[in-house]
């Protein structure tokens, strides 16, 4: 995508290359690196950089069974592909489609396999399954629809995937990326001539100014 306005910050990148981030935030990170040209190229510095970094690192003596405690550490991981696959080097062949290959992996395939459950207002969303410290879902907004007006607990981070969305700060395209915190307050709109899809990640529940919404809050689990 080349018209892309809204990019990561240094200090995502940063932390995605430590590898620091939480797993849901990830997703989103690398999606948009799969999209994004930029951040790519960005990251790739970051990793050249961070390379280089521990090269020039003064060594430091090893206690005995340190080698065995890294390798037991490394077989406990989970295996994660994130950064692999949004770096380039995919695992195996996707078929093109709307979804970039790291969220196929979350989805199990493309848009025709996501289970959609709708949460009012022609809204649909579908929560993926990730760790614990944060949530990420995918979110379907019909043109024109709102969510409804609120400000954040934490950290949410947005990606349009498809169509485009506007709040009180911006216009964001399909390959932009919103990041919003607790000084945030914003009503998204989907604007354009197809519905919006984005990819939403947050580490803490949203603060809705609205009674409705909080009170449904508990159900859709946002």
């Amino acid at each position: 995508m080349t018209n892309i306005k809204h990019h990561l910050t240094d200090d995502v990148l940063l932390a995605y290359c430590a590898g620091t981030l939480p797993e849901a935030f990830g997703l989103v990170v690398a999606t948009h690196i799969s999209l994004c040209e930029t951040c790519r190229s960005h990251m790739d510095t970051l990793d050249a950089l961070g390379g280089v970094v521990i090269e020039e690192t003064p060594k430091a003596a090893m206690s005995s069974g340190s080698l065995e405690a890294c390798l037991k550490m490394a077989e406990s991981m989970p295996k994660d592909p994130i950064k692999m696959e949004a770096a380039g080097k995919p695992k195996r062949q996707k078929s093109a489609g709307l979804f970039p290959a790291p969220l196929q992996d979350y989805v199990g395939g493309d848009l025709d396999a996501v289970r959609w459950r709708p949460i009012g207002l022609g809204v649909k969303q579908a929560i993926l399954k990730t760790s614990s410290d944060a949530s990420v879902r995918l979110l379907y907004i019909p043109t024109g629809a709102a969510m409804p007006d609120h400000t954040h607990n934490g950290t949410e981070m947005t990606l349009v995937l498809q169509g485009a969305f506007q709040d009180e700060s911006d216009y964001f395209g399909a390959g932009d990326v919103e990041i919003a915190d607790e000084e945030m307050n914003h009503t998204p709109v989907a604007v354009g001539p197809v519905d919006c899809i984005c990819l939403a990640a947050s580490d803490a529940p949203l603060k809705f100014n609205g009674i409705l919404p909080k009170v449904l809050q508990p159900f859709f689990r946002i």
